[in-house]
Formats: structure tokens, sequence, C-alpha cells
């Protein structure tokens, strides 16, 4: 699967959005959102990302490849609209502020309205006071946030500890290439954080949870 996530970034640096949807249409045998975001599309932005990072690719290059993969979700999730949200949980998804990385979360919100949550998805960097603003008025059951660099640790910390201690206590998620790194979890906001470092760690958690009344608060 690797060589199909290198030729669909190649697609995507190419600005084809057609024959990047064309060439998914061809690799995927069945309609599988998981599959499609976390063995395509992940390693696909993973490695238009260490190109950037070797200057093989120019930062004009990076946002044209980052839009072509947001087109490629939207389409997607437009031809897979289902019926509107049956279950009662709650998910408020976001960038914390300055993080400008959002391809993740925006895939994160998808596999979420798979398993029927009402969700809202904010978006890259959101300043914590809107944020905090936000989860005290809608109360959501998860608050999940990324960070793609460790220069955003520190306000993922301080994010953590302002929104944990909302009055609903959310359950708060951490993703993005960081969440193996959040290892002030614990500290921040103890029993509350669950750090998920990849989409199928999402999907396996969102199996289990369905099951239960009550979402499970733990470390991982």
């Amino acid at each position: 699967m690797q060589n199909h996530a290198i030729k669909l970034a190649n697609l995507f640096l190419h600005g084809d959005d057609h024959a990047a949807i064309a060439y998914i249409n061809e690799v995927l045998l069945e309609n599988n959102r998981l599959m499609l975001y976390e063995d395509l599309l992940t390693p696909a932005m993973i490695h238009i990302g260490k190109l950037w990072e070797t200057n093989k690719i120019s930062v004009a290059d990076e946002h044209l490849a980052t839009a072509i993969c947001d087109y490629v979700i939207s389409d997607y999730e437009f031809r897979s609209a289902s019926l509107e949200p049956t279950h009662q949980k709650k998910v408020m998804l976001f960038g914390v502020e300055g993080e400008e990385h959002y391809i993740g979360l925006k895939m994160a919100a998808a596999v979420f309205q798979e398993f029927s949550w009402s969700v809202r998805y904010l978006g890259p960097n959101l300043p914590l006071q809107h944020a905090e603003t936000a989860v005290n008025a809608w109360k959501p059951d998860v608050v999940a946030m990324s960070a793609a660099l460790s220069y955003r640790l520190p306000m993922l910390k301080k994010s953590v500890q302002v929104l944990a201690s909302t009055e609903n206590k959310p359950t708060i998620l951490i993703g993005g290439r960081m969440a193996p790194h959040a290892n002030f979890a614990e500290e921040a906001a103890p029993g509350q954080v669950i750090s998920m470092p990849t989409l199928r760690n999402l999907h396996e958690w969102l199996n289990h949870s369905g099951k239960d009344t009550e979402i499970r608060h733990v470390i991982s």
C-alpha cells in the first residue's frame, strides 16, 4: 500500500484532483473510509511532509498537495453522506493555538461521523480562550486536539489543563504526530486523557466505547 500512497502523493503535488480520485477508486476494492484515510491519505501526506522537510518540494507545493488532499476528503464525505447523527455523544475537534495542520483532524471528524456522533470540527489554530468558550457552551463528551510539531507541546499541555477543568469534564483525545510524546497527560489531567496516535486506534476506541453507556477515561 506504501507504493500506492507515494503515487497518490505525486498526484497531489501535480494538483490533479480528478486523477487522484480516479486512482483511489482503482486501488480501493471497497468503500472503506478507514483504509482510505489510514493506509492511503495519511502515508501520502507524511511522504509529502518529508519531501518538504528535506527541501525537495517548496512550501507552495506542500500547500497545493494539502489542498488537493482536502478536496479528496470533502468529495469522499459528500458522496458518503448518510443520515443525521443518531448518537447522543458529542465531540469537538480542533488544532491547538498556532497549529496549522488540519488534514488529520478532518479525517478524525469523519470517523466520528461514521459512528453517528454529533461532530463540531473547528479547524486549525483555534485560540485557547475561544476553545474554552466553545466547550463551556456546547459541553462535548470528548474534546479532540492535535499538534504536529514539537514546539506546540507547551500549548497542547496548557490546552489539556484548561479544557479538562471545564464544567462537564470532557475526555481529552490527543492526536497528530505529537500524540506519542504527550507524556504530560497524566500530570495535566489525571484520568481524562487518551493518546490516539492513529485513525485505526480511534476506530477501535469508538467500537469499544460505543458499547458502554459511559466513555471510559484511560491513558494509553
